[in-house]
């Protein structure tokens, strides 16, 4: 502590003196600005979740997998394509019904009748190395491959127009039937011959030695 009396040492500060009664007080300080309270901070907003798939609450009403089945007995709406016909089928099963069924007639009639008639020519005849023998049945036998020929021009005919008929669905189910008939036609024909010529030449064979 320093005497009053003593000059202060160098590099002191000297005291400031008081003021003199009578000076103008220094204006008085403004409180500081109260700082403005902080309002809540920002949220940071979630990150974004994937959805996921819908499903019913529990008790909702349920759609079948696959919509709704058509009740039965319900109103279908009319096929509205014209319809094909069914010529060609019919076509060819009539010939073939003609080929199969028709010609075998013909022929069988034709067949008994020199069956009959073989017996009888064959005791006047030597030489069976031609036809001659034949003679006296050369109408029948002219019907006979008549018959032959027109089964089998016809029978051709049905398979081709059935063929036809069951590639352009113009009656397949009569087309199909033709193919059938056709193909065993020719079995009946020949059938039928060798039946009639048996019965006509056992026939002719009794009536010769009666």
């Amino acid at each position: 502590m320093t005497d009053p009396q003593l000059p202060p040492p160098s590099g002191a500060v000297p005291p400031v003196p008081p003021a003199p009664s009578g000076a103008i007080p220094p204006p008085p300080i403004a409180p500081p600005y109260p700082t403005p309270p902080s309002g809540p901070a920002y949220a940071t907003p979630p990150a974004a979740v994937a959805p996921t798939a819908y499903s019913a609450p529990p008790g909702a009403y349920q759609v079948p997998v696959g919509g709704y089945a058509q009740p039965a007995g319900g109103y279908v709406v009319p096929d509205t394509a014209p319809r094909k016909s069914g010529l060609l089928g019919v076509l060819s099963l009539l010939f073939s019904l003609v080929a199969a069924v028709v010609t075998p007639i013909v022929v069988g009639v034709a067949s008994y009748e020199i069956g009959r008639r073989i017996p009888e020519a064959a005791t006047r005849v030597d030489d069976f190395d031609s036809l001659a023998w034949l003679s006296p049945a050369r109408d029948q036998v002219l019907w006979a491959e008549l018959s032959f020929w027109t089964g089998t021009i016809l029978g051709i005919v049905a398979i081709v127009i059935g063929i036809l008929a069951i590639v352009r669905k113009q009656g397949r189910g009569q087309g199909i039937a033709a193919l059938i008939i056709s193909a065993v036609g020719p079995v009946i024909f020949f059938l039928v011959v060798l039946v009639a010529l048996t019965l006509g030449g056992a026939a002719g064979a009794a009536g010769l030695y009666s």
